[in-house]
């Protein structure tokens, strides 16, 4: 399944997912990895856990409702920097699930953890720091999460 499948995938399965409030921000999917997803050592691609980081927010931003908000402001999602450690190799067709942590906000980023585990075992973890970028440059992480919380409340 090529990655633009599994986004297709991802917007629609998250209409039907519960929405996600901004007090408890972690985020999880389950999926496996594809041939599309191997490299030549026959184990999933250092650069697809970034891709499959980048599916689990774009999940996040739905749930939230800052999807629709990022549309209507214009504003772009930008991650500056992201790490991961790579503990074990995951294989083809091997089934896993990565977690997406929001851990804090200070004045300019949103900083996240990234766990990959199967079952209990966590194979691969890695931290990102992002921003969320306006037509006047950087929006505020407060002013982000104080209108992902109007825009839900006004929808309940």
């Amino acid at each position: 399944m090529n990655l633009y499948l599994r986004l297709i995938w991802i917007l629609l399965a998250s209409l039907w997912k519960p929405r996600m409030s901004m007090d408890a921000l972690t985020n999880q999917l389950a999926t496996r990895v594809w041939l599309n997803d191997i490299d030549i050592n026959l184990h999933m691609n250092n650069g697809r856990y970034m891709t499959v980081c980048d599916l689990n927010r774009v999940d996040l931003f739905i749930r939230t409702g800052l999807l629709a908000l990022m549309l209507k402001r214009r504003w772009s999602p930008i991650v500056s920097q992201h790490t991961m450690d790579y503990k074990k190799a995951l294989r083809p067709f091997q089934r896993y699930r990565v977690s997406m942590t929001i851990t804090h906000w200070d004045e300019r980023y949103f900083y996240a953890t990234h766990t990959f585990s199967i079952g209990e075992r966590i194979v691969a973890q890695g931290t990102s720091q992002a921003v969320i970028l306006g037509q006047e440059g950087v929006v505020a992480p407060e002013m982000v999460v104080e209108s992902v919380r109007q825009y839900q409340q006004a929808r309940t």
